[in-house]
């Protein structure tokens, strides 16, 4: 194998490899398990890596356990084996550091030495992020702006959500540098947000605006918070009968929609907010689907930017995500919120992925982000709102109706995944 005009020596044989060997092998396929995981990819995916790594080192036999926070290797070689197990306690989204490993997956040579294994990786870890924090809350409020343009938000409470979801993730960021609990960090950073918003709005009331604090932009000044990454790959693990990484992955996600929940819930009931439905604004047909369709294309770039993709994957899922806008039609022409949502994220998942053919990108990069804004995140604050009022049966009723929307965007993206993937639909 050739590596900067050096000649590297080839692996030794299998009858060749001591102990020291095969533990210099398991430490560079647990380092692959490790960045894998650590960059947000789903576990399938990060077993998958290692693996071809294994097979590349000469290792005869690899097996991994892999959960949100820990992996588990056994590397065999004749008959020396060796265990390892490792735990990754800080973790984050970042797409660009996805797509590179998984081209390293791809482009492993058949045969390679741990030397140059860590000397790829190394490379990888050099590309930290590409955005500073001015452009990364930037794209936060950006993502959330679009939100509230599709939950009927006028023109100022956009601007207001800007700013707050801006100020949400600008301490989010912060607190997770400092490796600050991840429940607490979502908790603060939603309490920083929906103040904002509420402050930023009673000073406007102030100066004649007539503005009231509504839930349609309140939400939206939170969604930068949704674990959409957790939540979707959680449920390709659960699909792939991979309990024990899905099941932790859906109770991550779903503690930190929670937590983000806790701290929206405690702001409204300080500043109580009108969620009264607002009607859609008479534009015409044309102009509605421009605004719709713009909306729907800002809101999944800025998350895509958000979890640090590169500009032409981010464009790329933004295109994808459009398919927002023949759902919303579906929607106001009667269908279930459920199906159409299910028939727009089956859609997504196909279009996802042709966009990734070849490994130009891994589909997870293009399909959470594009996924993300058919949330139904002010339906969420109502059935939360019905509960503070006892109102138990519209509570109830909201509750589910979330529920169902969530499965079925999951559910949509799973059965995309059966159709476009049969490496990953049938069992080797």
């Amino acid at each position: 194998m050739r590596n900067n005009d050096v000649v590297t020596p080839s692996p030794p044989p299998s009858d060749e490899i001591d102990a020291d060997e095969l533990g210099r092998r398991s430490n560079a396929i647990l380092r692959v398990g490790l960045l894998m995981l650590g960059s947000g990819t789903a576990s399938y995916r990060v077993k998958q890596g290692m693996k071809t790594v294994a097979r590349s080192l000469g290792v005869e036999e690899h097996s991994e356990q892999v959960t949100l926070t820990e992996i588990t290797t056994t590397s065999r070689v004749g008959q020396q084996f060796r265990t390892e197990v490792s735990e990754l306690r800080h973790h984050s989204v970042n797409a660009d550091r996805i797509a590179r490993l998984d081209r390293f997956r791809r482009q492993v040579p058949s045969a390679t030495t741990p030397a140059d294994v860590h000397r790829a990786l190394d490379e990888i870890e050099r590309h930290g992020r590409m955005y500073n924090p001015w452009l990364n809350s930037s794209f936060a409020g950006a993502a959330c702006a679009g939100f509230a343009v599709l939950n009927r938000a006028r023109i100022l409470e956009v601007v207001v959500v800007f700013i707050a979801a801006f100020m949400g993730q600008w301490v989010r960021r912060e607190l997770a540098h400092r490796h600050f609990n991840a429940f607490g960090t979502v908790l603060v950073a939603a309490t920083v947000a929906t103040t904002v918003y509420i402050g930023s709005l009673a000073l406007l009331s102030l100066a004649g605006t007539g503005l009231e604090s509504h839930a349609s932009g309140y939400i939206s000044s939170v969604l930068f918070l949704l674990p959409g990454f957790a939540l979707i790959t959680g449920a390709l693990d659960l699909a792939k009968s991979d309990y024990s990484a899905g099941i932790v992955r859906v109770v991550y996600g779903t503690s930190l929609t929670l937590a983000a929940a806790v701290a929206v819930w405690g702001v409204s009931v300080i500043s109580p907010l009108d969620t009264t439905d607002r009607p859609p604004i008479d534009v015409g047909l044309a102009a509605d689907l421009a605004i719709k369709s713009a909306a729907s294309f800002v809101g999944v770039l800025g998350f895509a930017l958000l979890f640090n993709s590169p500009w032409r994957m981010a464009v790329t899922a933004a295109t994808i995500g459009l398919v927002n806008v023949p759902r919303l039609l579906l929607i106001e022409n009667g269908m279930p919120v459920q199906t159409a949502t299910f028939l727009a994220c089956l859609v997504l998942g196909i279009f996802a992925a042709l966009g990734a053919r070849g490994g130009r990108w891994p589909v997870i990069t293009l399909q959470v982000p594009a996924c993300l804004v058919q949330i139904p995140g002010v339906l969420a604050h109502e059935a939360v709102v019905s509960l503070n009022e006892a109102r138990y049966i519209d509570a109830t009723a909201g509750i589910l109706q979330v529920l169902l929307t969530v499965l079925a965007i999951l559910v949509g993206l799973v059965v995309a995944k059966y159709m476009t993937d049969r490496h990953w639909a049938f069992e080797r």
